[in-house]
């Protein structure tokens, strides 16, 4: 099980930059950070719109007090941003091709791609460990499986230095 400190403890390449006297935010925060952001991909997925919209949507319509904003912010927009290349990334993993798989289980496999290649503060095992937990929330019946193969084998080639037996 994830504790807060497996989540806050900073990895080989440190951690991100964080505003003087901002205070280290909580698994918890985190957490739900990772399902708005999938909830807003996926709300993307269907309706196209323009994701600052989206994103403006979900921060009214929501209680962010206890949301990590900025890291929300930062997945949401990452992975829109990098969309093309997170999933060339992605490919090589795939059973099938990209149009096939559950929109739901498609942002979460985003995300958790976004996270293994630009956020080393969080463990990747933390990163593999939320997206199943995602998937057994939102997903299909097996989506936690499929999740958990994808982010596995893209965990061992994005984090070597942390997946390498020592």
């Amino acid at each position: 099980m994830m504790t807060e400190s497996d989540e806050t403890a900073p990895s080989a390449g440190g951690e991100q930059p964080r505003a003087p006297g901002s205070r280290q935010p909580k698994a918890g925060e985190r957490r739900r950070a990772r399902i708005l952001a999938m909830q807003a991909l996926y709300q993307r997925h269907f309706s196209k719109s323009r994701i600052t919209d989206i994103e403006a949507e979900f921060t009214v319509d929501n209680d962010m007090s206890n949301v990590d904003s900025a890291y929300f912010r930062d997945l949401l927009q990452g992975v829109h941003r990098e969309q093309a290349d997170l999933d060339r990334t992605l490919e090589p993993f795939l059973d099938r091709p990209l149009g096939e798989i559950d929109p739901v289980e498609l942002a979460i496999v985003r995300i958790g791609a976004y996270e293994l290649k630009h956020r080393i503060d969080v463990p990747y095992r933390v990163v593999i460990n939320e997206g199943i937990e995602m998937a057994k929330r939102f997903g299909g019946t097996e989506g936690h499986r499929f999740v958990n193969s994808i982010l596995d084998k893209l965990g061992r080639r994005l984090r070597l230095a942390e997946t390498r037996p020592r």
